[in-house]
């Protein structure tokens, strides 16, 4: 049974415990509360026969109903990466159950999905719950990225909840872990247990949005940690006037994080995969963008500047996401990753033509390690010293044509694990612990297969408005590993969206004249303008 991580706390992290989360009025009395129906949303047709008990779900709204005074035995699970404010979900869990009844108890799933299928678990007290409120991290009770897929393991989850003898199940996550949270849901309504399974939307690349869910908790404070290291690197830049800085930011498949901090700081060049999806750009497009870039400033004497490269752009390349394509179907069948030559043999002439022209480092990324889907490990690809690389070549061309005298010294790096486990921010520490207790209020009510949704984030915590969604309208059929699997569907960019529209709108001053904005790190103390601000592109669109 694993053990929380016991440490010394700094005098913010303590000051911070004392910190009271905002939460929507409705949601102050827990035990008095319960759901009125709405419209039934649609799923899809593929889907529908893998959820007959959850196909005909409503999306439900918070009322006032019966009080309710049984004890109530919840498990809660953390799945995936680390966000920003998933232990005061944790810790909502805990208030909500124990003020619907004292003798209540919460049971934490150590170490992730896997925790639920080996019965890995501890009941969670109010003692230990006191010094990871506003807290970072998931070390409380750990995450984990098991896919709980097979007959065996959903057997195994069911065994597990059913000797703790729970009421339900929270599982705090992101779009694939909120996917194995409808079939738990399912497979448990199938078996007749009277676990109830209930989603919280958490991921901090902020690509699980639809018609319900606004944002997922932990945007918020990682995109204003990666701004604090872009805006100090911002003004590096404009003080040493000698180097580029190539910055890539975490967002393995959707530009989400790129797209907010770009607004928040103003570089000179925010490169938005969804766009260059949209334009059919090749890698080498974009490297004559960025060379392009660099002549244009070079005749305005600055030979510096500050590029934002989305983690999954080469994805979005017409010539790198054919080629990956194609590795993840050729990786699929092979049943050893060392068949290299096997792979590459199988490539088409035009896959094998972009695979040649990369770097070997590159293409050894390409080949080694697969996610759980089986698909390449784009995120282990150095995307930012690869665009470097061809830029440097685009430029070099130039020099030997005579188009280009300048100087070039670019400099790598990464925004990633920091943001992951930071101090929540007064935003996602509200935003968890309101989602928390719409969670804890799904399981009194005994409504299986929702996520729990909070609307109008833009205003203050006491105005949102809590609600819950039925994962199976959030279902569509997608090819993973080779078979075609149910999964919630990946939120991209919307380029017709009013965020990126401002963007846009804005970035072409942006490009030569130094409009870098340094927003500084996340304020606990002060101002509400400063302390409470909501994500940009939130406000943005509306």
């Amino acid at each position: 049974m694993a053990k929380p991580f016991t440490k010394e706390l700094s005098a913010l992290q303590e000051a911070r415990l004392a910190y009271a989360p905002g939460m929507p009025e409705i949601l102050r009395h827990i035990s008095t509360l319960d759901f009125a129906a709405g419209a039934v949303p649609q799923v899809e047709a593929g889907a529908r026969p893998l959820f007959t008990r959850l196909a005909n779900a409503p999306v439900l709204r918070v009322v006032r109903g019966q009080p309710e005074k049984r004890p109530l035995a919840v498990g809660v699970v953390l799945s995936g990466g680390q966000a920003p404010g998933g232990h005061n979900v944790i810790a909502a869990i805990f208030d909500a159950i124990k003020e619907v009844h004292p003798e209540s108890r919460l049971v934490g799933f150590c170490n992730g999905p896997a925790g639920i299928v080996k019965n890995d678990a501890r009941t969670l007290e109010q003692e230990e719950l006191a010094r990871f409120r506003n807290q970072g991290g998931f070390d409380l009770i750990g995450s984990g990225r098991t896919k709980i897929e097979t007959e065996t393991q959903f057997q195994q989850a069911l065994n597990s909840v059913t000797s703790h003898r729970l009421d339900g199940l929270v599982v705090i996550g992101g779009d694939d872990s909120n996917t194995n949270a409808a079939y738990l849901a399912e497979f448990f309504s199938q078996q007749g247990s009277p676990c109830v399974v209930a989603g919280v939307p958490k991921t901090i690349d902020g690509d699980l949005q639809n018609s319900w869910i606004e944002l997922p908790f932990g945007f918020d404070t990682a995109c204003k940690t990666y701004a604090e290291t872009i805006g100090n690197i911002c003004r590096d830049a404009v003080s040493a006037k000698k180097y580029y800085y190539f910055i890539k930011l975490m967002g393995r498949s959707a530009s989400h994080i790129t797209l907010e901090c770009a607004l928040k700081t103003r570089p000179n060049l925010a490169l938005i995969g969804e766009e260059v999806r949209a334009e059919g750009k090749t890698l080498q497009d974009i490297a004559r963008l960025v060379a392009e870039l660099v002549v244009a400033r070079a005749q305005e004497n600055k030979e510096y500047g500050v590029i934002l490269v989305p983690e999954g752009l080469i994805e979005f390349t017409r010539d790198i996401g054919e080629l990956i394509g194609e590795l993840n179907r050729l990786l699929a069948r092979e049943a050893a990753t060392e068949a290299v030559e096997a792979v590459v043999a199988g490539l088409n002439e035009g896959a094998r033509r972009t695979f040649a022209m990369l770097p070997q480092e590159i293409q050894r990324q390409l080949l080694s390690d697969r996610d759980p889907h089986g698909n390449v490990q784009v995120s282990k690809i150095e995307t930012e010293r690869l665009l470097i690389h061809l830029v440097n070549m685009v430029l070099e061309a130039m020099r030997r044509e005579g188009a280009w005298q300048g100087k070039f010294s670019a400099q790598p790096i990464f925004c990633g694990y920091e943001g992951r486990a930071a101090l929540p921010s007064n935003f996602d520490a509200s935003y968890g612990y309101s989602l928390g207790r719409v969670a804890a209020l799904l399981v009194m009510r005994r409504k299986t297969g929702y996520i729990a949704c909070i609307k109008n984030l833009c205003q203050a915590p006491a105005e949102w408005e809590p609600q819950a969604a039925p994962l199976a309208a959030m279902l569509h059929l997608e090819e993973r590993g080779g078979t075609s699997k149910a999964v919630i569907q990946k939120a991209f960019v919307d380029l017709s969206g009013a965020p990126f529209q401002c963007f846009a709108k804005a970035r072409t001053s942006w490009r030569l004249d130094d409009c870098y904005m340094q927003p500084g790190p996340i304020q606990f103390f002060g101002p509400s303008a400063i302390t409470d601000s909501v994500p940009l592109v939130l406000s943005k669109s509306r």
